[in-house]
């Protein structure tokens, strides 16, 4: 019986020291397993740095003054540009505006060459009508139609005007090459010589421009 009871001591004593030793990996196995963890989410925040976040260094005093002079550089030729550009566009917009302006003006000048030629023949139909409208001659008709004609002439001078066609007026006056065209010279009786004796055909200017030279004979010294 004694010995019975030897071996139940011894195995329940070895039971025992299992159960203990098996209680305490179970239990320390936790603290392992966390060990474990925080070291690997330790390793992870240890880990390489993001190269974007790696400090960058500061330029020097040198290269912040090279780079500045450059803009400013950059800053003059731009502005320069700009203000050629914004010059020539100003020179088009004026060469364009004088333009239109000039063609409102003339552009009825070939119209008025032509109309000026018409006005011509009216007035030597004019002069020869008065000629043979004299008081000498009885015939009422024939004054009537200078008359007509007189009318005619004086209303056609009235729209030249009211258009800005003008007639020439050169007789007395200098020659001048940009109004005028010699035809011939008389002897400057009474008159300095250089000046416009007769004019053969009448000039017209439309708004200050010369569209039809005069036709004039000058006054010149006579050789004796």
């Amino acid at each position: 019986m004694a010995a019975r009871s030897v071996q139940r001591l011894g195995r329940g004593l070895s039971l025992g020291r299992g159960l203990s030793l098996g209680s305490l990996c179970f239990r320390g196995s936790p603290r392992v397993f966390s060990t474990a963890a925080q070291q690997r989410s330790t390793g992870d925040e240890c880990g390489p740095e993001d190269p974007h976040d790696e400090p960058k260094h500061p330029l020097s005093d040198c290269a912040i003054k090279h780079k500045a002079i450059k803009l400013e550089e950059q800053v003059r030729d731009l502005t320069e540009r700009y203000r050629k550009a914004l010059a020539d566009s100003e020179n088009v917009r004026r060469r364009t505006q004088k333009f239109v302006e000039d063609a409102k003006l003339f552009g009825i000048q070939s119209f008025c060459r032509d109309l000026v030629e018409v006005a011509d023949i009216l007035e030597k139909t004019t002069e020869s009508a008065a000629e043979e409208a004299e008081p000498s001659n009885p015939n009422p008709t024939l004054k009537k139609i200078y008359e007509g004609l007189s009318l005619i002439e004086a209303k056609l001078q009235s729209v030249f005007a009211k258009h800005g066609l003008q007639k020439m007026n050169p007789v007395g006056g200098k020659y001048d090459p940009y109004d005028h065209e010699i035809v011939c010279h008389v002897p400057a009786e009474g008159m300095q010589p250089g000046t416009i004796a007769l004019v053969t055909q009448d000039g017209y200017k439309l708004h200050g421009r010369t569209i039809r030279h005069a036709l004039v004979g000058v006054a010149v010294e006579s050789q004796e």
